[in-house]
């Protein structure tokens, strides 16, 4: 998987995360373990705290996070045109 992500280029939208996380839902309803094994790019990382971060520049916008998250737990969305990832065969 990293050697396919490493071709891909990412445009880093520097003003806005197209994912926020709702720390306490994260903590009341425990999905900080699922977001972190969902994710190829592994965008999330579970701190010593409980809370989980997020390094949205590396997301590859597959949207499995969004899948497995309890309602309000995470807001998901694509980042404004022209930022993101853009993906390259070969």
């Amino acid at each position: 998987m990293s050697d396919r992500l490493a071709g891909n280029r990412f445009e880093t939208d520097e003003q806005e995360s197209h994912i926020q996380v709702d720390q306490e839902q994260v903590r009341r309803t425990g999905c900080a373990d699922r977001l972190v094994a969902v994710c190829p790019a592994r965008v999330y990382a579970r701190e010593a705290d409980g809370t989980v971060s997020v390094e949205y520049a590396a997301c590859c916008e597959c949207g499995a996070c969004a899948a497995v998250a309890p309602p309000g737990a995470l807001t998901w969305h694509y980042p404004r045109g022209g930022m993101g990832v853009q993906f390259r065969e070969g």
